[in-house]
């Protein structure tokens, strides 16, 4: 028997305005069979805030894609991470938000309640419409002549933790955490209020219908809308480098660790200066230092085969990395010339007065050094990465591009000449052009430029 659901008063005191957005989501369906009424009042039980499963209805340009991850990332030990969130969050382990910051960023889950990975939203960003911290609003609505960075590019941090990752991946560097920009949904987001009080009005108006009219429904079930943003694997047993400077000053590490964490450092100050990062200090890079005590028991065999003698040698190795988190505030459009000039802090540290090794030279200056490497490579992954977003500027990605150009020149310049990080950080800033030639458009041709404007404070 069908009964058709007027637009007065439903039964059970339920009072439903049926609107012509609403005409779509109206559903009314029938039992045909004792295993179909069972299934349905299964689904009826399951969590309606959060359903990855349920394709987004957000304004994004993923073209509401089924999966949480994009399909170029082709690394399955990521893709797992990216599974194992999914289900934690179906089984109502949801993310926790991250005190500390000045934006939405979370602690992704699995199953066991591990920390896996850190997810940082596009709209919760420092700047972004659903930023659950008050700070950021607060600088906004008292001081609009100070508010952002006037060299970045507002509201796409997520795209600059990928891009990070895409730059370390390519010099073979290894020092950030896999990243790429996924999406997820988790009642734990912060949603706006009419978001939420809807989708609970329609769960609760689909119980009700269900009470009386056995295995009926108005609504599509449908959860929260995914959020588009970057998922950066978590790093287990690193600390802050702020608190690793201030032992290894008290206790220096055996020359065999210091060189390698010079190496380290090295790799850092590549990809800093490569994405020109505007927001490096000692509190948003971490080090793990590992001291591994082997035992091995030799064997020497004399002359008599029944007398053997043993020797236990102890072998210790030092195992030092550095995990270049927070690389949200960084490809700029054009070199700091405002207010502040966002320098490295990592410049004044002693390890920065040290020249280049020839092992990081060796890594970095073959790919550095050719241009078309450098081109279809690194700036035309950028571009495809920063092509994502729904404000995608083609001009501004280039200007983007232009200065990722012009680090890579002077780094490149640098480290020909045995300079230290600290003199590199001195070269003026260049930016490298693309243009293109009027006879033969597809031929490219790129113009270098100086940076001749300075911001007014550069110790800030």
């Amino acid at each position: 028997m069908t009964k058709r659901v007027e637009k007065g008063i439903l039964e059970d005191r339920f009072l439903v305005h049926r609107t012509t957005s609403d005409i779509d989501d109206y559903e009314v369906t029938r039992i045909k069979n004792s295993n179909s009424r069972d299934s349905n009042q299964n689904n009826e039980r399951l969590p309606l805030l959060h359903s990855p499963s349920i394709t987004s209805n957000m304004e994004l340009s993923d073209n509401h894609q089924l999966t949480s991850y994009d399909t170029d990332i082709v690394d399955e030990e990521y893709i797992d991470i990216v599974k194992q969130a999914e289900r934690a969050i179906d089984g109502g382990i949801l993310p926790v938000r991250i005190a500390a910051g000045s934006s939405g960023s979370y602690f992704v889950r699995n199953l066991e309640g591990k920390t896996i990975g850190v997810f940082k939203p596009k709209d919760e960003e420092p700047y972004g419409r659903f930023n659950p911290k008050w700070t950021k609003w607060l600088h906004k609505t008292l001081c609009p002549c100070c508010f952002g960075r006037g060299c970045l590019i507002p509201n796409q941090g997520y795209l600059s933790e990928a891009g990070a990752s895409i730059i370390d991946t390519k010099l073979g560097l290894n020092i950030v955490p896999k990243t790429h920009v996924v999406r997820l949904a988790a009642a734990s987001f912060n949603y706006p209020a009419y978001q939420r009080h809807l989708i609970t009005a329609k769960h609760e108006i689909n119980q009700s219908v269900s009470r009386h009219i056995h295995g009926r429904r108005v609504f599509r079930p449908k959860g929260l809308p995914r959020k588009i943003g970057s998922l950066q694997l978590f790093v287990e047993n690193y600390v802050d480098a702020d608190v690793f400077l201030k032992l290894i000053g008290q206790n220096p590490l055996p020359d065999e660790a210091m060189n390698k964490f010079q190496r380290q450092f090295e790799k850092m100050v590549v990809l800093d200066y490569i994405i020109r990062n505007t927001d490096r200090n000692n509190s948003n890079w971490l080090v793990k230092y590992d001291v591994k005590t082997n035992n091995e028991r030799d064997k020497i065999d004399n002359i008599n085969e029944n007398d053997t003698s043993k020797t236990d040698d102890v072998v210790i190795t030092n195992e030092i990395h550095i995990a270049a988190i927070d690389n949200g505030l960084a490809f700029p459009f054009k070199h700091p010339d405002e207010w502040r000039a966002y320098p490295f802090h990592w410049a004044w540290l002693q390890f920065a007065k040290i020249p280049f090794s020839e092992e990081i030279k060796s890594l970095i200056l073959p790919s550095l050094s050719d241009m078309n490497y450098v081109q279809h490579e690194i700036c035309d992954d950028i571009q495809r990465l920063f092509s994502q977003d729904k404000n995608y500027d083609r001009r501004l990605v280039e200007r983007q591009l232009s200065v990722i150009r012009g680090q890579i020149l002077n780094l490149a310049q640098a480290m020909r000449d045995g300079k230290s990080p600290f003199q590199l950080v001195q070269m003026p800033g260049v930016v490298v052009e693309r243009q293109y030639a009027d006879i033969t458009p597809e031929r490219k041709h790129f113009k270098q430029k100086f940076h001749d404007r300075y911001p007014i404070f550069s110790c800030c």
